[in-house]
């Protein structure tokens, strides 16, 4: 199963707290953290709701 490598690339300051908790609930706390997850619905919708503070690349 694919999966996606989120990384934050932006500060959450400023941000809504729809927004800080999304980027918690991935696991990225602070600028340049990076996480490995699953591709599923669920998460495909977390990084669609801070797409504009983090970046994505799918690993096989």
């Amino acid at each position: 199963m694919a999966q996606l490598k989120v990384t934050q690339t932006k500060s959450k300051i400023g941000g809504t707290s729809v927004q800080r908790n999304t980027l918690r609930s991935l696991g990225l706390k602070r600028i340049g953290d990076t996480v490995v997850k699953e591709d599923r619905p669920e998460i495909r919708g977390m990084v669609n709701a801070v797409i504009h503070l983090v970046s994505v690349e799918e690993v096989k």
